[in-house]
């Protein structure tokens, strides 16, 4: 028997897939519109409107299926956090739209447009050996061999290596936008509201216990204290957690259990650092976090 239907079975399973494919039309708009897809995606992302596990199915159903753009995946060859030429380089490919996805030290994909620099601003280093697909598509006319062409030149970027630039990368009748250099205020560009996209952190100890809460909650304290212009927002569930004692619940939070958090404010920073501390967190390696005097507080920051 078929089964292909089963999972929508439910009322609470057929909503989310219909909110799925809502979304999907959403961004499928925005593209037909000549926006690309990593600008509106991470707008949605900011603003609460999608969520990081809808993210690849999109990336697979509109970019590869829709639209067949051409991609590489590849490892990372080098550690960069200097994405000033990329930015500078791709800007001027004006005949082409490019969607990088790059998958961060916790598995997570984040996407890029290289042109945006904002865009690398939240990712603020790419680390060798990590998973990096690459989409191009030539907007006119496809044209599989310069899409290709690009792609190479951008891995050349990344690689810290000179690259020769296809005149077919340049559409003459384009108006080349203003390059500006990434900085901490870039960040407000890339959406209405000036907060990262929800970033996912697996729980991998056997459950998310009171050590595990109270180690969140001196990691975040420790963020704030270093950072008093930044704010650190809970999910759990598509909840916003405004006390996170309450996800401390025996067996509510289990074992490979996603929480999501956002960092709110102006001058974002230290995000990646504040991520791998709550994965250590959430771990059962959570006791080093409570090996401080009462009233200190974690220099971490």
């Amino acid at each position: 028997m078929e089964t292909t239907f089963y999972s929508l079975a439910t009322k609470a399973s057929f909503n989310k897939a219909l909110n799925h494919f809502f979304s999907v039309n959403d961004v499928v708009e925005e593209a037909e519109g000549g926006r690309n897809f990593a600008d509106v995606v991470n707008i949605m992302l900011s603003e609460g409107d999608l969520m990081v596990d809808q993210v690849l199915p999109m990336v697979g159903a509109i970019l590869r299926d829709k639209y067949q753009y051409t991609y590489d995946s590849y490892n990372v060859p080098v550690t960069m956090n200097d994405f000033s030429k990329m930015i500078e380089e791709t800007s001027k490919w004006t005949a082409l739209d490019i969607v990088i996805v790059y998958f961060n030290v916790n598995g997570e994909p984040i996407l890029i447009n290289p042109k945006n620099a904002a865009h690398w601003e939240r990712v603020r280093e790419i680390v060798r050996d990590q998973l990096m697909v690459i989409y191009t598509k030539k907007k006119k006319e496809a044209n599989p061999k310069v899409e290709n062409e690009a792609i190479n030149a951008v891995e050349e970027m990344i690689a810290g290596k000179d690259v020769f630039i296809n005149k077919e990368f340049i559409d003459e009748t384009v108006a080349v936008k203003e390059v500006k250099k990434p900085t901490p205020s870039a960040v407000a560009a890339a959406g209405k509201k000036n907060m990262t996209p929800k970033y996912a952190v697996t729980v991998t100890n056997e459950l998310f216990h009171n050590g595990n809460v109270e180690a969140w909650k001196r990691i975040i304290e420790s963020f704030k204290v270093s950072h008093p212009d930044l704010d650190v927002l809970i999910f759990h569930e598509g909840e916003k957690i405004n006390d996170i004692n309450s996800l401390f619940k025996w067996g509510k939070v289990k074992h490979g259990d996603p929480i999501f958090f956002q960092v709110v404010g102006e001058n974002i920073r230290d995000v990646s650092k504040l991520q791998k501390y709550l994965f250590e967190g959430a771990s059962p390696r959570f006791e080093q976090f409570l090996k401080i005097a009462v009233g200190k507080v974690l220099n971490l920051f």
